[in-house]
């Protein structure tokens, strides 16, 4: 099917259900056309629609606008198109979903960049689903750089999910830890006393758990159970090995005066390493790389 067939098969949908129900364009009908055409990519027909005067913030009994729609179909031409025409970037659904975090979602760097340059705010409220949350959650570590460029907290706690370093340990998503660890998240910061080499042992990740190490997490911090990394690991694991050795060996001088100096720069000044004058290995030996 075209896209102009479909968007006839659009037009008669709304006249018919508008007959029906008598409702006109700024109404909370469940799924208006706007909806249906921002959520399978029908630019055409999104646009015709946006021409003739249709709201383009219209929500859905649950406050799903059609930005909700593109944005959650990677649908990143009528997202733009929706922006430019007015939609509130920042709206939300009855449940604090914002457009922001249905791009985060699908991993939609692109939906998430578009909004984020047109006003949507990178950290959701408190209590309120989090975009940086959903994409380390789900590894998507592109919209995750993006929202930090933006300005989203690397160690935005969340009572009930904790941290997103956290998240990314629970979820053993590899990269996204890493780059959290880089923009400089709080190693010891998880939820509540469990800390994200907790999380970490209990999942048997060792690469995370190594990770954690170099970048300073504490193996002797105890949780809400008072146990520490080690005792969460599964017996007899990877994790729990590899934390045991670790416990039997210091740390190296190398690895103490880096995590010293990191911490004297600040994450905040972080990304001006590069800057200092210093030899090449040493800044790259600063930023882990």
């Amino acid at each position: 099917m075209t896209e102009v067939e479909g968007e006839d098969d659009d037009k008669a949908v709304w006249n018919a259900t508008a007959v029906i129900l008598d409702i006109d364009a700024g109404s909370w009908a469940d799924r208006s056309p706007l909806h249906e055409s921002a959520g399978r990519g029908r630019l055409l027909t999104l646009r015709n629609l946006i021409s003739q005067g249709y709201n383009v913030d219209v929500r859905t009994i649950d406050h799903v606008t059609p930005l909700h729609e593109a944005c959650l179909g990677d649908h990143v031409i009528c997202a733009r198109a929706l922006i430019e025409a007015g939609a509130n970037v920042n709206a939300t659904t009855i449940d604090g979903v914002s457009p922001l975090f249905n791009a985060c979602m699908v991993g939609s760097v692109t939906c998430t960049e578009v909004l984020l340059e047109n006003g949507a705010k990178p950290q959701a409220e408190l209590y309120q689903p989090s975009p940086i949350h959903e994409a380390t959650s789900k590894g998507k570590r592109a919209c995750v750089e993006a929202l930090i460029t933006w300005g989203a907290d690397v160690d935005y706690d969340i009572p009930h999910l904790g941290t997103p370093l956290f998240i990314a340990c629970i979820s053993q998503q590899f990269h996204c830890t890493r780059k959290l660890l880089d923009e400089g998240a709080n190693v010891q910061k998880g939820k509540f006393l469990e800390t994200p080499l907790h999380a970490a042992a209990e999942n048997n990740c060792t690469d995370i758990v190594k990770m954690l190490l170099e970048y300073g997490a504490n193996i002797n911090a105890k949780n809400q159970e008072l146990k520490r990394p080690v005792e969460s690991a599964p017996p007899s694991s990877l994790a729990e090995g590899f934390l045991l050795l670790s416990e039997a060996m210091p740390r190296s001088l190398s690895q103490l005066c880096r995590l010293s100096i990191r911490d004297c720069i600040g994450r905040t000044r972080l990304h001006l390493i590069p800057q200092l004058q210093l030899p090449n290995p040493l800044k790259k030996f600063l930023q882990y790389r």
